[in-house]
């Protein structure tokens, strides 16, 4: 029996971004450039891009105290004929290889004239550095300096960087490496909170003023931190730093091929699964789906006498998949299979017991890109449970999905 295939040609965010930027976009790169603009009196778009530190989780009020908010307002008090717009593209919990899908929706498309970069502490700055995070961060910053947009990468501690006997962080020299390749101003704001401490200037318990939480800081930490951001931002501008595209990566260039396939962009869903809506809350406000979102699919089923719903089959070609939805408190389990195999078994209410949050699950990972592989998507659903999807994500040239009609 033949399978009859859909190919989406126009899936969401396909991106081929090998190229060197010519001499004349390359100008564009510049710290002093935005400082110019910023004078005249120009119209300015700055993006914070990274996880919970970034969105200022435990501050007071992250709209105005945490690092990104501060670091605003210091734009605003340095140059008050620009008009700024600031986008918050920050969810916690995730790292740099949701970001390499999350980059052209949440980041590029919104024209960005600088962007503060933060993911070295969700990529695990701890453990001996993987490959593959390497791979996906080092794309992000080679995207966005291929488009011409000045980047501040920003390495933000948490409270064990600070204390007596501090755990080795060898990701940092990796990513200040990386940094240093594409002319990066650099914040490093470890060195900075440390440097404080060691002065007698602020004490671990006064930055971190929540005794369980270890990671982010009150609203004095983040004070510190906006201040690496804002030296590094000023360094750029006075040394006339220029953000350049070295001919070569340092890591693979796995992730210069992305593809965010919305799965709502499907011609026919298989029996059980329908369009629906991202929730409107969530645990907290930086996993909100309905900002990261525009529509999502919905695996359910009500009653006993219903059948279970039908698997969503694919054929991806590429290296790497990633999944990226909602789990809710009436989310249930579900299994992957590849080529036949079961790769992954998950119980998704066991991650939300309480509200929603965002879903990001690394399902594959080293796939054979030069051949098709079946992705079936299984739901294993009580009656009462659902299964929330945004898209499937897959990284690797050619980084093709494509869909078999499976509307059983």
């Amino acid at each position: 029996m033949k399978i009859k295939v859909c190919t989406i040609a126009l899936s969401l965010l396909l991106v081929n971004l090998t190229g060197v930027r010519s001499e004349s976009s390359q100008s564009m790169n510049t710290y002093a450039g935005f400082d110019q603009r910023a004078h005249k009196g120009e119209s300015l778009n700055v993006a914070f891009f990274g996880g919970s530190l970034t969105w200022g989780a435990q501050a007071t009020d992250p709209l105005r105290t945490s690092y990104r908010a501060l670091v605003s307002r210091r734009l605003k008090q340095a140059y008050p004929k620009a008009h700024f717009e600031f986008r918050d593209a920050a969810i916690g919990g995730t790292g740099s290889q949701l970001g390499a899908f999350r980059l052209e929706r949440d980041v590029l498309s919104h024209k960005p004239d600088l962007v503060f970069l933060d993911f070295t502490i969700n990529d695990d700055p701890y453990s001996k550095p993987d490959a593959d995070r390497l791979a996906s961060y080092e794309s992000l910053i080679r995207r966005m300096v291929q488009a011409g947009v000045p980047v501040i990468q920003v390495i933000l501690p948490a409270k064990k960087d600070v204390l007596p006997n501090p755990p080795e962080r060898p990701l940092d020299a990796k990513h200040k490496e990386i940094g240093k390749a594409y002319g990066l101003a650099i914040a490093d704001a470890v060195a900075l909170v440390k440097a404080r401490v060691s002065e007698g200037k602020a004490t671990p318990d006064q930055l971190w003023d929540v005794a369980l939480d270890v990671t982010h800081p009150g609203d004095a930490g983040y004070a510190l931190y906006a201040e690496a951001a804002w030296a590094a931002l000023q360094q750029g501008i006075a040394q006339k730093q220029v953000c350049r595209v070295p001919q070569a990566m340092l890591n693979a260039d796995t992730y210069m091929s992305v593809n965010r396939f919305q799965l709502a962009t499907l011609p026919q869903l298989p029996r059980g699964w329908q369009m629906g809506k991202p929730s409107r809350s969530a645990i907290a406000f930086d996993f909100t789906p309905s900002r990261w979102m525009n529509s999502i699919v919905v695996a359910s089923r009500s009653n006993t006498d219903e059948p279970a719903p039908a698997p969503l089959v694919l054929l991806v070609w590429g290296k790497n998949i990633l999944f990226f939805g909602e789990a809710t408190m009436q989310s249930g389990k579900y299994r992957v299979r590849i080529d036949g195999k079961e790769v992954k078994a998950q119980d998704l209410g066991k991650m939300s017991p309480h509200g929603t949050w965002r879903y990001v699950e690394m399902i594959a990972q080293n796939l054979d890109e030069k051949i098709p592989h079946r992705v079936e998507i299984i739901p294993d659903l009580a009656p009462g449970q659902e299964l929330r999807l945004e898209s499937v994500c897959v990284a690797g040239a050619p980084a093709r999905i494509d869909a078999p009609y499976n509307a059983q």
